[in-house]
């Protein structure tokens, strides 16, 4: 079977980036960045999708976390979309819930080829974890969808604890993501009525 894992290396005035992605890994993360809450979801994201993750990333956070944030989104939607090469025989389709304490996220995803989000976490309640802003988390998924070529619906259920709310959301992109990214016997070619995406 051909090698599903790609890097990608992003530099700007604002971050220098390296990410690699493996989709038939064993969930070993290896992540630096300068924001600590975002290498704690990332090492969550490679544990539960199974995908080994490596991240070194610098950023201007003197400034703020935002561009950081972001493009180790892009970087990784850039990864995940190489990795998946012509999507020939994959499940397309996953979903997954996750509870973590009064918390309940819904991440649903399609390997679509197109860009889609409905993002509906509802992290207003707190705007900071820690030093982390809440709104980068939106901005983060974003980039990764846009980037990816992806369908992502992220919904919270239920959840007070901003916290509980990130990481749930997290780890139920990586179960529906690993669902969607899955190799199916039983699918010949691409998943798809138009023999492409």
């Amino acid at each position: 079977m051909k090698s599903r894992s790609a890097t990608v290396k992003r530099k700007t005035k604002e971050t220098d980036i390296e990410l690699t992605l493996n989709l038939d890994g064993t969930g070993a993360p290896e992540v630096k960045t300068p924001v600590p809450f975002l290498n704690h979801m990332l090492e969550a994201f490679a544990k539960h999708s199974g995908f080994d993750l490596k991240v070194k990333a610098k950023g201007d956070t003197h400034i703020d976390d935002h561009h950081t944030v972001e493009d180790i989104g892009i970087c990784l939607g850039m990864a995940l979309d190489k990795a998946l090469g012509d999507k020939q025989g994959i499940s397309r389709y996953g979903h997954f819930y996750v509870p973590l304490d009064e918390a309940l996220v819904r991440a649903v995803v399609d390997l679509s080829g197109r860009n889609y989000i409905n993002f509906t976490l509802d992290l207003a309640v707190k705007k900071r974890i820690g030093n982390f802003d809440t709104e980068l988390v939106e901005d983060f998924f974003r980039a990764a969808v846009d980037n990816g070529k992806f369908n992502l619906h992220l919904e919270k259920i239920h959840g007070r604890n901003s916290h509980h709310i990130v990481e749930a959301a997290f780890k139920a992109f990586a179960r529906a993501l690993k669902m969607a990214a899955a190799h199916d016997a039983k699918i010949k070619g691409v998943p798809s009525t138009k023999g492409k995406i």
